[in-house]
């Protein structure tokens, strides 16, 4: 993480937010009636190109599973009752660090250390760049052993290490705030992370209210590229990854285990631009991203996230 790195903008409204040789098996009689075909000829090729396409749709079924294709996120999210402003970008950051937190039964005070130190760091965004070789969210080095590039760019990875560092803390919960984050940090700015403690605490509140409406967002929705089926799969396996918890795929859909509740709700509505959401409903109340919440007929057995189609 940055041992150089000043205080990064704050998420409020006052300011825009913005990884032995085998032996020669004996050489078969071919009947002269039967040719080989000849160097170069499409024969030859073919099993290649067969092969080759076997593997393309692998790997093109694995990058699905693991997650929805990259879009552009121009949305924007708030907390109502509070003055906090956050582009998608940092809510879903923001949401996949207290879901990574709840999942491994932290308390809550570990989250608003996560969070601080987040924003702090990145102002919660997957930074490619960063102080040295620093990068992602929480500004880890791969030439420290935090893990390679890859990993510390995937929010779910870099959360986890931060929490794996913070609960070796001894007595971290006594802690202020900023000792805790700088125990694991090792920042050359230890005061730092302090001053994000009441939007940390804002934020886990949010997140992990049992109740609907703590968090809304907003954006317009784009036509989506891809078959609907593998963003269902895709998204489903986000789920699943972010929250532990189990999901049903449906047409155009995902079903989560209604015992995730409220926060789980909140995750969705912080991921839905990411995931490409058209709505996400629960227990009688349903967000959209242009009409906000509204009351729905969606009974307490359902949690419903509907893709864009």
């Amino acid at each position: 993480m940055s041992s150089t790195r000043s205080a990064a903008g704050p998420v409020r409204r006052t300011t825009p937010a913005r990884r032995p040789p085998a032996r020669r098996p004996a050489a078969k009689r071919r009947s002269p009636a039967k040719r080989s075909a000849p160097a170069g000829s499409w024969r030859s090729w073919l099993p290649l190109g067969i092969v080759g396409l076997v593997v393309l749709g692998v790997v093109a079924l694995v990058r699905n599973i693991e997650g929805p294709d990259p879009v552009a996120l121009t949305g924007s999210c708030t907390v109502p009752g509070t003055d906090l402003a956050l582009t998608s970008e940092q809510a879903s950051s923001a949401a996949t660090i207290a879901a990574v937190g709840r999942a491994r039964g932290l308390p809550e005070r570990a989250v608003v250390v996560a969070l601080a130190t987040a924003q702090q760091e990145s102002t919660m965004r997957n930074l490619d760049y960063g102080d040295r070789d620093s990068l992602g969210l929480f500004q880890q080095r791969p030439s420290q052993g935090w893990g390679t590039p890859e990993e510390v760019t995937d929010p779910v990875y870099a959360a986890g290490k931060f929490y794996d560092g913070l609960v070796e803390v001894r007595n971290w919960e006594a802690l202020r705030l900023t000792d805790a984050a700088q125990r694991v940090q090792r920042s050359g700015f230890p005061e730092a992370y302090q001053k994000h403690e009441p939007l940390a605490q804002q934020l886990t509140a949010a997140f992990g209210a049992a109740e609907p409406g703590r968090l809304t967002c907003s954006y317009e929705p784009v036509a989506p590229g891809g078959r609907l089926s593998q963003r269902v799969t895709a998204a489903a396996a986000v789920v699943e990854r972010e929250l532990g918890t189990g999901t049903t795929e449906r047409f155009g859909a995902v079903e989560v285990d209604p015992a995730a509740g409220w926060p789980a709700v909140t995750w969705a509505v912080a991921q839905a631009e990411r995931l490409q959401l058209r709505s996400v409903s629960h227990a009688g109340w349903q967000w959209t991203p242009t009409g906000g919440w509204a009351p729905s007929d969606t009974g307490a057995d359902t949690l419903r996230l509907e893709l864009t189609r």
